[in-house]
């Protein structure tokens, strides 16, 4: 679709601001992403695509962050990997009606407001106590965040953190690092279910991907060594939840 330059400009302030936010949590943004694109009426598959491989990129970039810093358990990121990106496959392959498309994002982006708005504090005393899950439990969580990932075109972060904080099953540092290397994995099963079933596409995204990766790289930076701006992310979740309303009607 042909878009005037000033429509560009802004598209790609939002995706900075969208990247630099998210990745201070280890996520790649794409709910955020796709709520940007939906209010400027980018067809469907074209969103779903154009999120994936900016997730990719930018939860890469803050994966290589909070994994440099130490913050990073394999213990408690392989099950959920073993289930999500075999299910996340299907997904990207599924066909939906562009109505329970909606409902679904819609879903997602309530959840990403609720990640962002949020704020889950560190144990910095060494009071709380973190238990693994249980492969029984990890794999089903995972499969499911998976599945949905891959329909919607997200990575399944804005998912997964909120269960592993919300559970006790990790500190808020070693979440976002297993969030980051759940949503690249996800995203990467996702892409290849829709190049497979040939609903990959992705448009001019060149002014787009610069913006995502300095976005990027500047919060996942940010997230990482210092403390995030918790003002602007919620300002960013009231966005979210504003847009969620958007597509909740645009849907019924």
């Amino acid at each position: 679709m042909e878009l005037s330059i000033p429509v560009i400009l802004l598209i790609c302030s939002l995706f900075f601001l969208v990247a630099f936010l998210y990745s201070t949590v280890g996520h790649g943004g794409a709910s955020g992403y796709l709520a940007v694109l939906s209010l400027f009426a980018f067809p469907t598959d074209e969103m779903a695509s154009t999120a994936l491989l900016l997730n990719i990129i930018v939860a890469g970039i803050a994966f290589y962050y909070y994994y440099r810093s130490g913050f990073f358990s394999f213990k408690l990121t392989i099950p959920f990997l073993l289930s999500s990106i075999p299910l996340a496959f299907i997904g990207g392959m599924t066909h939906i009606p562009k109505q329970i498309y909606g409902l679904l994002l819609t879903i997602a982006l309530i959840a990403a407001a609720f990640r962002l708005i949020i704020k889950f504090e560190s144990d910095t005393n060494g009071n709380l106590k973190y238990t693994l899950p249980s492969m029984k439990i990890a794999l089903p969580t995972g499969g499911a965040v998976g599945f949905i990932s891959g329909v919607v075109g997200i990575g399944g972060g804005i998912f997964l953190s909120p269960i592993i904080l919300l559970l006790k099953w990790a500190d808020p540092k070693f979440t976002a690092a297993t969030s980051a290397l759940f949503i690249v994995t996800n995203s990467i099963a996702g892409i290849l279910g829709r190049i497979i079933d040939d609903r990959f596409f992705i448009g001019s995204l060149l002014p787009y991907l610069t913006a995502a990766i300095v976005g990027g790289f500047a919060g996942s930076f940010w997230g990482s060594r210092k403390f995030s701006n918790v003002t602007l992310r919620r300002l960013l979740g009231i966005v979210l939840i504003i847009a969620a309303i958007k597509l909740l009607i645009t849907s019924l």
